[in-house]
């Protein structure tokens, strides 16, 4: 069970009870967990749950007022406290919990570049702080600047069928600041779905992303993504 992950700023992070009540299974109600995960919603077989990235699944019992405009596969920053466990046949770690809040992560394919998109998708410098992959997804923590333009940011490559065995796939993450003004330090998480750089008959593809930084600086980062 992981305790506080304070990945973000604590801004993000609202809604803490104050109560030291216990529940039945012995969680303390003043106690809150934050996590990446994925929203999984069928109506039609009932399924409402949230997938987070260390493989817990949790089911939201209140505050369901945050969760009524999720939608199906939303990749969501979570912030909960636990209400008690979710008896399954697996014995795997499942919890009824309680929202304190939720907040949506921008969650994009890699995009195909082309010379007519070329001024559209944008080349102002970017800052990246970390990244990490997740079963088919790239996450990266971003810095940049603006206030009054809403940023594009993707992950492209040049068309074409992905082919590994002459070296690592080459992608660039690629910002658009739509001409805003420099006046505040922004800072964003962004998933990008790998699925598309799978290859039949491989197990894994090889990867290369660059960025154009700051002050003439250009990032880096060479993986593998694993399927």
């Amino acid at each position: 069970m992981k305790k506080l992950v304070f990945i973000l700023m604590l801004a993000i992070m609202s809604g803490f009870m104050t109560s030291c009540d216990m529940d039945d299974d012995g969680y303390s109600l003043d106690n809150a967990w934050v996590g990446f995960g994925l929203i999984q919603k069928d109506p039609t077989a009932g399924v409402n749950k949230i997938v987070m990235d260390d493989n817990e699944v949790l089911f939201p019992y209140a505050n369901d007022c945050l969760w009524q405009d999720a939608k199906n596969n939303d990749r969501v920053l979570v912030n909960f406290t636990i209400l008690g466990n979710k008896e399954n046949a697996n014995h795997d770690e499942q919890y009824y919990v309680r929202l304190n809040s939720l907040r949506k992560i921008l969650y994009k394919g890699i995009f195909e570049i082309t010379p007519a998109k070329e001024d559209s998708i944008g080349h102002d410098p970017i800052q990246v702080e970390d990244k990490w992959i997740k079963g088919n997804m790239l996450n990266f923590e971003l810095k940049y600047f603006g206030g009054e333009q809403v940023h594009f940011i993707n992950l492209v490559k040049q068309p074409g069928a992905v082919n590994p065995d002459n070296g690592p796939v080459v992608l660039e993450l690629r910002h658009n600041n739509k001409k805003d003004n420099d006046q505040f330090p922004l800072s964003a998480i962004v998933t990008f779905d790998l699925s598309s750089l799978k290859v039949a008959g491989r197990t894994s593809t090889p990867f290369k992303v660059t960025a154009k930084g700051f002050d003439g600086k250009t990032f880096e980062y060479t993986g593998e993504y694993k399927y």
